[in-house]
């Protein structure tokens, strides 16, 4: 079995914790892995790290490498499909599938990288790829505990080998109708689905031809593609569908009310580190500071540092609904957190005013930053841990724990780490514009866009 791991998601339900340069799947919420990290541990279980291929957005790609590189694995760069675009989960299965079965027919496994799943389901995964994969595209169903509006549903229908054909795919319902499918035998669809290369790539060009005609040609031309999730776009009108059932734990943790669902609670209901009086039923993820409830019920308190979140439990569904009015203003706290990831470690931003900010910079051993300058803001570095190899203008230098120089607006500078130990410099800017895309690359080793 070969894998496919979606995660090209933004995951805009969960802000302010998920952002768009940092997104849902690669948090760590209670885990010392992030849901991405988890998936990628799954597919493990059912094939080779180099049978595995992650589909995802070209911003996310060191998030991706430098995950997989922290559970002790890498992943050749053939095997990171980043989309140009978001075209839904058809086209990246497709994608995917091309690139893994270029050797031949082979059974493929493809997974969202921001679910829960509890080990339960592996048995089920490997039994469903022994007994009817190599037939059907088969689809997984999971046993409701609840009625719940947030999750399509699967009918089943005519038993087979093992699992089940498709009647029916029904989109999220009302709570009333969740009730009835719940007490009719429905399953929540998951959005994994398992099936051999040649039976999916031949049902595509059956009920998707233009899109088949694009992933046959040299060079795809993603932005053409039609966005198609895989249930609309195939699974819904081919008679290979099969659905197999997993009663065990999951959740898409799509919402906070899903995240507190799947925590421990305390007698009163309450979930996350905080001081709970006289309160029920509350999520508190604010691990940044102290944080007290009093007299408050069903209310989700998220603190990411940089802005609070405060909602009842009951309308977590609606934060995207906040995301897009801040994005409306452009206004980057949908788009960074206070540290942020780059290629060649991160920086997080201790303190920012209309004229300057200071951020801590950290430098993994043997990277080293794009040759740049900025056009609105000088920089002054200090080196608190390491040692830093500098270039500013046409001066090169070492600098040890202690010291420190000055970069000049309009000056070409670059930073790198060369020795043992993690670099740790802290940079004050001054400027009268500090935006992150205040910089003009000349050189660099990572392949980002280089200034013309």
């Amino acid at each position: 079995m070969k894998a496919i791991i979606m995660a090209g998601g933004s995951g805009t339900r969960l802000w302010p914790l998920s952002r768009e340069q940092y997104p849902k799947q690669f948090l760590k919420i209670d885990s010392t892995h992030s849901f991405f990290q988890d998936t990628y541990i799954r597919a493990l279980k059912l094939c080779n790290p180099e049978d595995i291929a992650v589909v995802t957005n070209k911003i996310y790609e060191f998030l991706v490498k430098n995950q997989i590189d922290e559970l002790g694995y890498g992943i050749r760069e053939d095997r990171i499909l980043c989309e140009p675009c978001g075209r839904n989960t058809l086209p990246a299965i497709i994608w995917g599938t091309k690139v893994l079965s270029e050797s031949g027919d082979c059974h493929i496994i493809a997974f969202p990288s921001d679910h829960l799943l509890s080990d339960d389901a592996i048995g089920v995964f490997k039994e469903a790829d022994e007994k009817i994969a190599g037939k059907h595209i088969v689809t997984f169903g999971i046993v409701p505990d609840c009625p719940n509006t947030g999750y399509g549903y699967i009918k089943a229908g005519k038993p087979l080998d093992f699992g089940f054909e498709v009647d029916e795919f029904k989109e999220k319902p009302d709570l009333t109708t969740a009730e009835k499918y719940v007490k009719e035998g429905y399953l929540w669809n998951s959005g994994i689905v398992l099936f051999s290369s040649s039976l999916l790539m031949s049902e595509v060009k059956k009920y998707q031809p233009e899109m088949y005609r694009e992933f046959t040609k040299p060079d795809i031309d993603y932005n053409a593609l039609e966005s198609l999730s895989i249930d609309y776009g195939l699974l819904e009108k081919t008679k290979y569908t099969a659905v197999a059932a997993l009663d065990c734990k999951w959740s898409d943790l799509g919402s906070f009310k899903s995240i507190y669902d799947v925590k421990e609670h305390d007698d009163f209901g309450n979930a996350g580190s905080a001081e709970f009086l006289d309160s029920k039923n509350n999520l508190v993820l604010a691990d940044n500071r102290k944080t007290a409830i009093i007299g408050v019920n069903n209310t989700a308190v998220i603190d990411s540092g940089d802005a609070l979140l405060i909602c009842n439990m009951d309308r977590s569904e609606s934060v995207k609904e906040i995301v897009k009015r801040y994005q409306a203003k452009d206004d980057d706290v949908v788009k960074y957190h206070l540290t942020v990831n780059r290629p060649w470690g991160s920086y997080t931003v201790l303190e920012e005013h209309q004229f300057y900010k200071i951020k801590r910079v950290s430098v993994k051993c043997g990277s080293i930053l794009s040759l740049q300058k900025h056009h609105h803001r000088s920089e002054h570095w200090i080196v608190v841990c390491g040692s830093a190899d500098v270039i500013i203008g046409s001066e090169s230098k070492t600098l040890t724990q202690g010291q420190s120089t000055f970069v000049p607006a309009g000056v070409i500078h670059r930073l790198e780490n060369k020795g043992k130990i993690p670099l740790e410099v802290i940079e004050v800017q001054i400027g009268e514009y500090l935006g992150e895309d205040d910089i003009e690359r000349f050189e660099d080793v990572y392949g980002r866009e280089i200034s013309k």
